[in-house]
């Protein structure tokens, strides 16, 4: 392809709003262009990339017997209120109304259009398993969309399912295991590095979930991690083990004048108590209106996202103070289990063991000292709650763990009966009894792996592409496209693609410094630069955009070496 005639608009300047590598190059290297906060065109070039990204995608989802389907973006609201997910998603789903008044939403995911899709297909469990994908367009009107396509409001995204017999959960877990070597085959063979880690399963629902991340220090989701026996979970999903604290009884309840401590860290200032000894108490608001009191030690912080799912709830939020006072008469700052009747309170793990602690008195400006768990109040029930970090202890070795930081690119789900339930989708048992299938979900953003594969490749000058994905193998810059310059590269040019090597000549008129610097920008693995100086020795400079190497090599070779070395290079990153 002659880089003339293709539409490769490369800029020298920094985007102002791009703050990662990945968006930086991407529209640096004319790969993308911004259309609206969170709306990417992909040009021509990043196209090519993408295209790639979904070839191996497909590649490994027919490699496990998965059916491609291509489903509408627009998907009838009322199957989403069959899901209830109408009504639990919140702001994130992007309504709309056609000329009949009647519900749509633009898709996020495609849950309900396949369960709906496939009813009239599963009536015995001879029909089962059933496994399906479709990669198309997503839609989700994110608060802030940043990074580029890392997070839009529209992304590719590759979404399967699959449908199995209630009573055969083997069938289940075999297909969910082949996903999870599928999505380490794509990753690898993307020239990525990834980890898969326990997750939390969200709107999504579901008994189990795994997310597959590429460490990057931009990352979005925080991954706790133990470098002793390999535990690993998103940190919304993490647990750890209690410390062993040992508490002292020291005497009976009393109310103690705190004036002014409405934190933590003036409560133990001020009784010269440590933070441990505290229990922490925050007032939550959930969406019917009421109000959960949720206690953990006062040196932890609340996973808000563990409270939410042991509520069954889509949203939580702390409640706001002058409602909390009005409505309970609790001044926020002194908030306390003790006397509390008309509110449900959850404690972490950690509170049960406190003695001689200290928690608000639910009273402005006083705490109660001496308080010892169970004896002066009992929550309604314990549930871990607690926001794991930094130096925690593993919950399976006991060695502490470490954080850092990931970007998500696919998540696995086993989803239960969730759908079939809510959509009475039944099929006819070998025992002649009729059951309900359960379902996996699976999910790739492929343009947000393709963003990953840059921050993973890439050094001052530019890309690095892994020859996988990159846009064409082979970059030939004459120094000057004219006479026999231009007939060695185009005869080049022509041998090349003859051997099924993908070649993109430079043949603009533009100085030296420009075009080489254009190539190191887009990245493309093999360099051939035709010059004068090399010819005049019967040669070509071969440059490895990776390693940095070059060499002279022979005219009459050069093909032969390049279609060895470039043979070389894919069985890198070939599926076993």
């Amino acid at each position: 392809m002659h880089y003339s005639r293709t539409f490769i608009p490369t800029i020298k300047e920094v985007p102002k709003d791009a703050m990662i590598q990945s968006h930086i190059l991407m529209i640096r290297a004319g790969m993308i262009k911004k259309l609206s906060s969170g709306i990417y065109s992909f040009l021509p070039l990043g196209y090519r990339v993408l295209k790639k990204v979904e070839s191996i995608i497909r590649e490994e989802m027919e490699r496990i017997d998965y059916n491609e389907f291509f489903l509408p973006v627009i998907i009838p609201g009322e199957l989403w209120k069959i899901s209830k997910r109408w009504y639990s998603m919140g702001p994130e789903l992007f309504r709309l109304k056609d000329r009949n008044i009647q519900d749509f939403v633009l898709a996020p995911t495609h849950e309900e259009a396949f369960t709906f899709l496939l009813k009239d297909h599963i009536k015995s469990y001879k029909d089962l398993p059933l496994k399906v994908y479709h990669i198309g367009i997503k839609f989700r009107d994110e608060i802030r969309p940043r990074f580029g396509v890392m997070r839009g409001k529209t992304f590719i995204m590759k979404d399967a399912y699959s449908f199995h017999r209630e009573s055969n959960s083997k069938s289940l877990d075999k297909t969910y295991n082949d996903m999870a070597g599928a999505y380490k085959k794509i990753f690898d063979r993307c020239g990525l590095e990834t980890i898969s880690v326990s997750a939390d399963s969200g709107s999504m629902g579901g008994s189990l979930s795994e997310e597959f991340m590429v460490p990057s220090r931009v990352g979005e989701e925080e991954i706790i991690q133990c470098n002793h026996c390999g535990y690993v979970a998103n940190r919304e999903k993490a647990e750890s083990r209690n410390e062993n604290i040992s508490y002292k009884n020291s005497g009976e309840i009393t109310m103690a004048s705190t004036p002014g401590t409405k934190t933590i860290e003036a409560v133990t200032r001020f009784l010269k108590v440590p933070a441990e000894s505290l229990i922490k108490t925050l007032v939550f608001k959930i969406p019917d209106g009421k109000f959960v009191l949720a206690l953990i030690r006062g040196d932890l912080d609340i996973n808000e996202t563990k409270l939410k799912n042991y509520l069954g709830v889509s949203e939580i939020e702390q409640a706001d103070k002058k409602e909390v006072k009005a409505k309970l008469g609790i001044p926020l700052g002194f908030a306390g289990p003790i006397g509390v009747k008309s509110m449900h309170v959850v404690a972490d793990l950690s509170v049960r063991d406190i003695k001689g602690g200290v928690t608000g008195a639910n009273k402005k400006d006083y705490h109660y000292i001496n308080v010892n768990t169970e004896r002066d109040f009992t929550p309604d029930e314990y549930i871990d709650l607690r926001l794991v970090g930094e130096h925690d202890l593993c919950p399976l070795c006991g060695d502490g763990l470490s954080m850092f930081k990931g970007i998500e690119l696919g998540h696995i789900f086993k989803l239960g009966d969730k759908y079939t339930k809510a959509f009475l989708v039944s099929y006819l048992d070998e025992d002649g009894s009729m059951k309900t299938p359960i379902m996996g979900c699976y999910g790739i953003g492929v343009e947000r792996t393709t963003a990953a594969i840059i921050e993973q490749n890439y050094d001052e000058k530019g890309i690095i592409w892994p020859i996988s994905v990159s846009p064409f193998h082979v970059y030939i810059l004459p120094v000057k496209y004219s006479g026999k310059i231009q007939e060695i590269s185009d005869m080049l040019v022509e041998q090349l693609e003859k051997s099924g090597i993908e070649v993109l000549i430079d043949d603009r008129d533009e100085r030296p410094g420009v075009k080489f610097k254009d190539a190191d920008l887009i990245g493309i693995p093999f360099r051939i630069t035709i010059g004068e100086r090399g010819l005049k020795k019967g040669a070509v400079e071969l440059f490895e955009r990776r390693t940095g190497n070059s060499e002279f090599i022979k005219l009459e070779s050069i093909v032969d070496i390049l279609k060895e070395r470039i043979a070389l290079e894919k069985k890198k990153y070939e599926s076993e």
